[in-house]
């Protein structure tokens, strides 16, 4: 069975899907929010301040950074725990299917995939800070700054799990058994996740041409999971990216706003160097995946019929 057939197996009627997308969306964006709410009530002087600052930005109320940041991130692993109670209790299928079609969750891959680009990352990274040292601010606070890495340890990987389960898992799966396809499942999940990320500070910043860069990420991951028949890359790829995101460059403009090693003071524009990655690395990071791993059948894997497995058969009584 291939990765998006794994979502044939158990509970698959209509309201199943339903009541799992109300629960998690309840989770992540209802409950979860409740600490942050609370403790930006708190910060707030007023109602008045404290609905300003919904509008814009809690931080804007004088909260720590890595007090906004813990919040902000802990609504997503309340996402996470409601998508894989619903999997397991709604769905009646096992956490296992959801992230890979192999018949064990493949860690390699995942530290494969972290460090392949988190390397990468941090090498690129350190050129630009050398070319022009002029554009950043040294920015090392011991107590703020282990701080920050014990967060982005501990909780991104939640968040961006959240973010890869529910995109490139729960949702390409359920779009790909209902329409009995691939390509349809990997363009309409890849420009959602896009547009999940259009509210993002930088967008308002430098303008709708930037969702280039999140709708092509959404792309990247999702063909990344579609050839690997897995999501464990996908997991190690953007769990690298948004931890190195977090601690090592920050600006005053972007989403993940903290106490990071530096802070880019350059000005922010739209220039050639945010496509690179998009038209670039990607390309190239597919590219290596492809002879590691082995990838062959391209159009197949990722434009082919999706149908369903005869004599599906699955023992549910120890879902992982």
């Amino acid at each position: 069975m291939n990765y998006i057939q794994q979502a044939f197996k158990g509970d698959n009627e209509w309201y199943h899907w339903l009541f799992t997308i109300i629960l998690v969306f309840s989770g992540w964006q209802i409950i979860g929010a409740i600490p942050l709410l609370f403790v930006a009530l708190v910060y707030s002087e007023s109602m008045t301040a404290f609905a300003n600052a919904a509008a814009d930005n809690f931080m804007s109320l004088g909260m720590d950074k890595n007090l906004f940041l813990f919040l902000m991130l802990f609504m997503f692993a309340v996402g996470l725990v409601f998508l894989l109670f619903s999997l397991k209790y709604i769905h009646k299928r096992s956490v296992t299917s959801l992230v890979t079609s192999r018949k064990k969750i493949d860690w390699k891959r995942f530290w494969f995939g972290f460090l392949s680009w988190g390397i990468l990352v941090v090498v690129l990274s350190i050129i630009g800070i050398y070319l022009a040292p002029e554009n950043y601010t040294f920015n090392f606070n011991a107590k703020p700054f282990f701080i920050l890495v014990a967060i982005s340890i501990l909780i991104i990987p939640l968040q961006t799990s959240l973010e890869e389960l529910l995109f490139r898992g729960y949702f390409m799966q359920g779009i790909g058994v209902l329409v009995r396809n691939k390509w349809f499942p990997l363009i309409i999940t890849s420009v959602c996740f896009g547009l999940l990320h259009g509210a993002n500070p930088e967008v308002q910043k430098l303008g709708s041409i930037t969702m280039v860069f999140y709708i092509g990420t959404g792309f990247f991951y999702g063909i990344t999971t579609l050839m690997d028949e897995g999501t464990e890359l996908a997991l190690g790829l953007h769990a690298a990216n948004n931890m190195i995101a977090a601690f090592l460059i920050t600006t005053d403009w972007m989403v993940f706003q903290t106490d990071a090693l530096f802070i880019d003071t350059s000005e922010p524009s739209v220039t050639w160097e945010m496509f690179i990655p998009v038209f670039v690395l990607y390309p190239l990071i597919l590219v290596l995946f492809s002879k590691k791993y082995g990838w062959t059948n391209w159009i197949e894997k990722l434009t082919g019929k999706v149908e369903k497995p005869l004599n599906l058969k699955e023992n549910y009584s120890n879902l992982d």
